[in-house]
């Protein structure tokens, strides 16, 4: 999955948007299109972060199991 980008260009869309929603939007006078964007570009990361810990999920549950059997590098040495 590409990262979006703020440079990319605009492209006009159509979505449907609950009638209430969109007069109190309008009446407090809020950015339909950079409202979107936000939510979609938050939607976007946590897609991705959901993607990349599947596809890491094997090497994330080796190094548990590593460090549960054989510990970290840094215990015989940390004061806390």
């Amino acid at each position: 999955m590409t990262s979006p980008t703020r440079a990319a260009p605009k492209s006009a869309t159509n979505v449907s948007i609950r009638r209430d929603l969109l007069e109190a939007a309008r009446a407090s006078k809020i950015n339909l299109s950079a409202t979107l964007e936000q939510a979609l570009i938050e939607k976007l990361r946590q897609a991705q972060e959901r993607q990349w810990r599947e596809e890491n999920r094997a090497a994330i549950e080796a190094y548990n199991q590593h460090v549960e059997k054989h510990g970290v590098f840094s215990d015989g040495t940390r004061s806390f």
